[in-house]
Formats: structure tokens, C-alpha cells, sequence
């Protein structure tokens, strides 16, 4: 019995060296964890099982045969975040620089199956030359099945993608399907054709952290959610994204303990908010001081800024929240902040997760960039995701709501449940300004002194329009509220809507506009 327990042990060892000690010390050289340390640093200690630690490869081309390490490439198992259950894989880069094998996959895809007939999240630690290239065409089918599985597992149980070193080719396609993708400045990139490709066919010179880099793809592209500092700082931050959502779709989101009085009154908000609707504000100021604990956990953070996206809590229970962002382009919505705001919005929807909407836009961007780039279609996206949600929806207006771009944040007339607004609120089709020079053209070209006219009529529309109260009067806006109370008003507006019900219509799926 000792010899078998001995054989085993000396198998377990092998297959714990991946591809052995040289490999590991480059590795740590180029400021990377290996599979097995990331694994350990995500998992609660003690927890991970791991399975097919001692699958090995099937090529027999190439020399192949010659060199097969226990484990193929990849980690796979389960184990605890927060004292619940997740799947997770880990791509090894010290063996055949991680690249995707047809055995490889099929371990990756075996904890997908598990992820989904369990009902728990998966991880994904991505860090893969890409395919590999000695098996050919069982290589792609393996992305494939990978990828197949990603789709039909979206909406089900959340699924989050870390790019902890490179992801080239087909391989980047996985992380584009999962909910959340984490980079790792310096040490990951990620891009469909490198930088030689590119010389060749397009004549760019481009280095491979400026094509596909954490930078690249947190500030331009809009790829990736996080942009992290190293491999340790990645992982706390999965854990801190993972303490804020359910298991799987037919859960609640995790509640948590917190001493923040639910009743606290914030009279500091009052000063946030100028009187001049002209001048800009930090909206993130207004989110922590009504969220528990001053905690925001913000997603895509460095991409389009005129939108802001993430999690809070509020007496102890996540909300996702979508805010405008006064400080960028005063708040206005253009492409790229419909289509970060929109996917949002559809993830929370997807797993039970209410939405807290904060108004303060102008409306959506004028320009021909913009016509000519599909603002339409792209405005209709985060309309389309708002109209289909059936989670509570609670919506403040701060300041202005002007235009379609009041009707798509989750206004009363697309099925916002709670509707409130400061008494700073300004609702209206456009901006006093614009609306005087329409509404009192000739009046305005009559007038002896055009410009004082201008000033008296914008000032009396103001008064008239420009305000939350006609709203309000229509029913439009549920209440008024005082800046100072509007953390104890959200609460309870989220707690009256606990037990909604709502259903869309039955179909086999929408067509949002892609």
C-alpha cells in the first residue's frame, strides 16, 4: 500500500512542477504568479479540489509523443470565494507556453458543464500562446466547444475572465463572451493579429502593450472591465466582483452586514450639486455618500467616463449602479457610453441584481462622428436593455433630464418602478436656452436688445419648464425629495420593491440592435 501511496505522491509532484523549475523561475522573472500560486491566492485557503491533474495530451506529430507533462497546460478544478463555490481554470504557462490542445480543452469545458449543472460562477485565468499549433484543427475545435459553452452559459451563472498574460488569436473570443474581463498592466495583452501580422498586411508599426495591452483595451476599446497592477491586486479584485453577486440566476445577490445607519441623512449633498446647471460635479461624490460604507465598486472604469457604471450596496444589498458623469462631456451620452451602460444594465437584469439609475444628462452627443458611427443603434441599445429589465429600478434625477436621452435612463415611462428628483431637477425636451431660441424666434428678432430678451424669456422658461414639477405633477416623478435624504429614500424604495413581479412577454429571445 505505502509504494502505491508513494507512486501517487511522486505523480501529484510531477504534476505540481508543470513544466518544471526553470520554467517557474522565468515565470516569477517576468512578474508573473504561476497557474497553481494564482489558483491558491483566489480560492479560501484550503478549499480548492482539483480536477484531471493527470490528463495528458494525445499528438503524436511533431515529437510530440515525446513530451507529455501531467495536466496538459491548464489547472482545473473547484473550490470557495467568500465560503461559496466556483469553478476556476488557470492556463500554465511553463507548459507548451499554455497553448490550447484538444485535451486541454476538454478539461476547461468539463468545469463549464460542472459551473452550469452545479450553479455556481466560473473563473477563467487566462495566460496561453494561443492554439496549439502541432494538433491543427482539434486545437480549434477545442476554442469552439470552449466557446459554445460560454454562450449558453451567459445569463445563467456569472462568468469572469482574468488576462494574466498573453491572448492572441481565437483565444481572445472567450474572454469577450464572459461578463467581466480583468488585464494585468504590463504583463497581459490581448489582440485577434500581433504587431508583425499587422507591419505586414497594413504597414502599422505597433508594439504589443499599444495594440493590446491592459491600456489599450481599458481607455480605447472597451474590452476589458479592470485594469489591475499584478497578479496579486487582479485576484483580490475578482474576489472583491465576486462578493457582489449570486451564484446563478435564479439566486438573490449576497447580502452583507453593515453598521452604516440605513436612516443617515447626507445634508453634504447638497453642496455637491451646483445651483448652475452650467457647471460640473463629480457624480462618484454623490454615489459614495449614499452607498453603505462609502463603497463603490466601479467597472470599466478608465472607458467611456461621461457614464458610470458599478456596484454599491445599500443597507447591506448590492445594487448595480448607472449614473451620468457631469464631470465628462457634461453628462452626455454618446456611442460608447450607451453600449458600456447597456451591457451593464442586461448583466444586472440577468442575475437578479436592482438597478439604481442617477440622471444628469444634457442628451446625446451631436455630431456627425457620432450619425456616421451609429449613435442611433447604439443610443437604442441602452433603451432596449432598460426597457427589458424586470429588476427594481430606482431612478434620480439630480439635475437635468433633457430630451430622448431622459426617456432612455430609466424614466417612469419605461417601466422605472421609483422615480425621484432633486428640486434641482430640470425635465424638459431641451435646455432653456435652445428652447427660447426655437420657441421666441421672432420675438427674439423684434426685441430691441436681443440679448436681455433672451435673458428674461430663458429665465421664465426656467421657471416654468426647466423644473421637476410639471413632471412630478403628471405623475412622471414620484417625489420630490431633499438632497439630505436620499439614502434613506432609496433604501426603502428598494425594499418596497424586494418582492416584484414582473414577466415580458414569452419569446425565444429579442433582437436588441446589435
Amino acid at each position: 500500500m505505502q509504494e502505491k501511496i508513494n507512486k501517487l505522491r511522486e505523480l501529484n509532484a510531477r504534476a505540481e512542477l508543470g513544466g518544471g523549475i526553470e520554467r517557474i523561475e522565468k515565470q516569477h522573472q517576468s512578474g508573473k504568479l504561476t497557474a497553481r500560486e494564482r489558483i491558491d491566492l483566489l480560492l479560501d485557503k484550503g478549499t480548492f479540489m482539483e480536477f484531471d491533474k493527470f490528463v495528458v495530451h494525445r499528438c503524436s506529430h511533431f515529437g510530440m509523443e515525446k513530451q507529455k507533462p501531467l495536466g496538459d497546460g491548464v489547472v482545473t478544478g473547484t473550490g470557495l470565494i467568500n465560503g461559496k463555490t466556483v469553478f476556476v481554470f488557470a492556463q500554465d504557462f511553463t507548459v507548451f507556453g499554455g497553448s490550447l490542445s484538444e485535451t486541454l480543452a476538454a478539461k476547461i469545458c468539463k468545469i463549464m458543464d460542472m459551473a452550469v449543472k452545479m450553479g455556481a460562477p466560473v473563473i477563467g485565468l487566462n495566460d496561453s500562446g494561443g492554439a496549439r499549433i502541432q494538433e491543427g484543427v482539434q486545437s480549434l475545435a477545442g476554442y469552439a466547444e470552449i466557446f459554445l459553452r460560454n454562450t449558453l452559459s451567459s445569463g445563467v451563472i456569472p462568468q469572469i475572465s482574468a488576462i494574466m498574460g498573453p491572448c492572441a488569436g481565437g483565444a481572445v473570443y472567450s474572454p469577450a463572451l464572459t461578463d467581466f474581463t480583468f488585464m494585468v498592466r504590463d504583463t497581459s495583452y490581448m489582440f485577434i493579429t500581433g504587431p508583425e501580422v499587422i507591419k505586414t498586411v497594413t504597414h502599422e508599426d505597433v508594439s504589443k502593450e499599444e495594440l493590446g495591452g491592459a491600456a489599450a483595451h481599458n481607455e480605447k476599446s472597451g474590452v476589458a472591465h479592470f485594469a489591475t497592477e499584478n497578479d496579486v491586486d487582479c485576484i483580490l479584485k475578482i474576489r472583491e466582483l465576486m462578493s457582489f453577486l449570486p451564484q446563478n440566476n435564479m439566486e438573490e445577490p449576497p447580502f452583507k452586514a453593515t453598521t452604516d445607519d440605513p436612516n443617515r441623512l447626507e445634508s453634504s449633498l447638497e453642496e455637491i450639486i451646483p445651483t448652475n446647471p452650467n457647471v460640473p460635479y463629480d457624480m462618484k461624490d454623490v454615489i459614495r455618500k449614499i452607498a453603505d460604507d462609502a463603497n463603490f465598486f466601479e467597472v470599466q472604469e478608465h472607458f467611456a467616463k461621461n457614464i458610470i457604471i458599478g456596484f454599491a450596496r445599500l443597507n447591506g444589498k448590492p445594487v448595480g449602479v448607472v449614473a451620468n458623469q457631469p464631470a465628462v462631456m457634461a453628462g452626455s451620452l454618446d456611442i460608447d457610453s450607451s453600449a458600456k451602460a447597456g451591457r451593464f444594465v442586461r448583466f444586472c437584469d440577468a442575475f437578479n441584481i436592482p438597478l439604481l439609475t442617477l440622471v444628469d444628462v444634457p442628451g446625446f452627443m451631436p455630431g456627425v462622428s457620432q450619425e456616421y458611427g451609429g449613435i442611433i443603434r447604439h443610443g437604442a441599445k441602452l433603451l432596449y436593455a432598460y426597457c427589458e429589465a424586470t429588476v427594481p429600478k430606482v431612478t434620480l434625477i439630480t439635475r437635468k433630464a433633457y430630451g430622448g436621452a431622459y426617456d432612455v435612463m430609466s424614466s417612469k415611462h419605461i417601466r422605472g418602478d421609483i422615480n425621484f428628483a432633486y428640486p434641482t431637477a430640470e425635465i424638459a425636451v431641451m435646455g432653456p436656452d435652445g428652447a427660447v431660441s426655437i420657441l421666441s424666434k421672432k420675438e427674439l428678432a423684434s426685441s430691441d436688445d436681443p440679448a436681455k430678451k433672451k435673458d428674461e424669456l430663458v429665465a421664465n422658461y426656467r421657471d416654468t419648464f426647466a423644473n421637476p414639477y410639471r413632471a412630478a405633477e403628471l405623475g412622471y416623478i414620484d417625489e420630490v425629495i431633499e438632497p439630505a435624504v436620499t439614502r434613506p429614500k432609496l433604501i426603502r424604495a428598494f425594499e418596497m420593491l424586494a418582492n416584484k413581479r414582473v414577466a415580458n412577454l414569452p419569446r425565444k429571445h429579442g433582437n436588441i440592435p446589435l
